[in-house]
């Protein structure tokens, strides 16, 4: 029984230790393939992508994903307890299920993970949240989300469907380009941001007024994170 213990013991002080090894490689390096773009690339016959670093990226671009995916983005520790209770208030009433997984959550499923709904998927989930949040911080979070998060059928990130939808980098996205790309991330092989359906169009207005709801509510300091941040590794850069 002791030597179970022991084996059992070392397998799981390995299993946390190679974890924590892995996610502080992927702070510094973009990851390379997610699950969902190796079954995209299969289904498709290859997948678009093309990895920016934040500063390469239009403010508005975030600012609209935070408006959509999470406006606690800054206020949270990976987890949004509001929302949860929320989330299963409304799914014990109606047929139609609402999620309330955070931008810290989905990158974490979408980096580490496989597709699936179990109790050892969500428990790694919460577990990779709690490493990213812990090793990586929110604007290391919110630039990986930006580039592994899927934005189309066979396109992952948000420079793909920049060229792919509006034939300009992803740093020169507007406000309205941007909140139409992110009005797609619900359901990315779905929606089409390239040719917006009404329901497109909808939550794509919708998302512009959240982002001018969320800048008047931010404090200055929030409202400017990613602002400044850009604006510190470009400055950087020319040094």
């Amino acid at each position: 029984m002791k030597r179970v213990l022991r084996r059992v013991g070392a397998i799981a002080f390995w299993t946390i230790m190679i974890s924590i090894l892995w996610v502080m490689v992927l702070r510094f390096v973009p990851p390379p393939v997610t699950w969902a773009m190796a079954v995209q690339a299969r289904e498709q016959g290859g997948v678009h992508r093309a990895w920016k670093s934040l500063e390469e990226i239009a403010p508005v671009m975030p600012m609209a994903v935070i408006a959509a995916e999470d406006q606690a983005f800054f206020s949270h520790h990976g987890f949004d307890l509001e929302a949860m209770q929320k989330a299963l208030r409304h799914n014990g009433r109606s047929k139609h299920v609402h999620g309330a997984s955070t931008i810290s959550q989905q990158t974490a499923k979408n980096v580490f993970l496989w597709p699936g709904r179990n109790f050892l998927r969500k428990g790694l989930e919460a577990w990779f949240t709690a490493l990213i949040e812990g090793l990586w911080g929110k604007e290391r979070i919110l630039e990986v989300y930006l580039n592994v998060a899927e934005t189309g059928k066979g396109r992952f990130g948000v420079e793909a469907t920049a060229q792919a939808c509006f034939r300009r980098p992803a740093a020169k996205l507007s406000t309205v380009q941007a909140a139409a790309i992110a009005s797609v991330l619900p359901a990315p092989r779905r929606f089409n941001a390239c040719a917006a359906s009404a329901f497109v169009q909808r939550r794509q207005a919708w998302i512009i007024r959240q982002m001018g709801h969320l800048g008047n509510q931010m404090d200055a300091v929030e409202r400017g994170r990613i602002l400044q941040l850009q604006e510190q590794r470009v400055g950087s850069k020319r040094h």
